[in-house]
């Protein structure tokens, strides 16, 4: 995707005991854009975001952040790259205003104006204790002091997990302001794919520990299609179909998800005869599940209860 990106890794690996977390996985993250590392529970991201980080060490592999090898990140590197968790972890008996206190000397491009204004733009107290802040909160400050180091890269480690919508949405907004900037880059996990589909320009999945899919967010929507089938009885049985995801059947319906979707597979699906043929709009949240659920014919949980005696 970019001839200098600020993040690139080559057949990174990382095993714990006998089982890997993340294996061979090659990567590129252009500069200037949202990357969004996608993904089940367990499927690698929060460990590749460590490794990424120098927090964990691969077991071979590597990789570069900033045009600095992973292995051993400098100081000055670390304080280009701003890192938010998904636990929002602070001293608890700290106040706002400490905090920044705190960790504004370590960053020599600390800028207390953008920490005011977040922590403005969330309705925080500088007072207030971090004890006493709502989760919401917490994340709002979590974010202040990320950003006020004026970073060149952010990365996100699933920052809205656990957030009320109101609290969420602040959150997305911060992300898209700060997308403004061209030099600017943001890699982030997340399980929100409403939030996604909003921000990201690019976007990576990875399932069983493989990056399966690294390309812009449009690439990934165009290369899998949702089409309805309207037939006059019962629809038939469905070949085999090349790249076929999921099919759900109902009365006198089958609606097909295919990744690839060509000429070929519009044809084969044709061959059923249907009265009726269109291809139908996919969120990314129904793309992202169809492309990482079991394959093949589906049919509803419901329908399976009534047909049992």
């Amino acid at each position: 995707m970019s001839d200098n990106p600020v993040i690139r890794t080559r057949g990174l690996t990382k095993y714990f005991g006998k089982k890997p977390a993340v294996y061979e996985l090659d990567l590129d993250v252009p500069q200037g854009g949202v990357f969004a590392l996608l993904g089940r529970n367990g499927s690698g991201k929060t460990t590749t975001i460590r490794m990424l980080l120098g927090l964990v060490q691969p077991t071979r592999g590597g990789g570069t952040i900033l045009g600095c090898d992973i292995r051993a990140l400098t100081p000055d590197i670390r304080t280009r790259i701003g890192y938010l968790t998904e636990g929002h972890d602070l001293y608890s008996w700290m106040k706002v205003r400490q905090c920044a206190e705190f960790q504004a000397p370590f960053y020599p491009r600390w800028n207390g104006k953008i920490f005011r204004g977040i922590v403005t733009h969330f309705g925080l107290d500088e007072n207030s204790r971090v004890s006493d802040l709502s989760r919401g909160e917490r994340a709002g400050l979590c974010l202040a002091l990320t950003l006020a180091p004026d970073p060149e890269l952010l990365i996100l480690d699933d920052p809205a997990l656990g957030l009320d919508p109101v609290a969420r949405r602040s959150l997305v907004e911060s992300i898209i302001y700060l997308t403004r900037r061209s030099d600017r880059t943001i890699f982030f996990s997340s399980h929100q794919l409403s939030d996604v589909e909003r921000v990201a320009d690019y976007i990576g999945i990875m399932d069983e520990s493989v990056l399966r899919v690294s390309c812009p967010i449009e690439t990934f929507r165009n290369n899998v299609q949702q089409v309805r089938l309207r037939f006059q009885g019962t629809p038939p049985h469905l070949p085999q179909i090349l790249g076929l995801l999921q099919a759900r059947r109902t009365a006198g319906e089958l609606h097909v998800v295919c990744a690839n979707y060509n000429a070929t597979t519009e044809a084969a699906l044709r061959a059923l005869n249907p009265i009726e043929m269109e291809r139908l709009p996919l969120p990314l949240e129904d793309a992202f599940i169809s492309y990482l659920s079991e394959r093949g014919e589906k049919s509803f949980i419901l329908s399976e209860m009534e047909e049992q005696p």
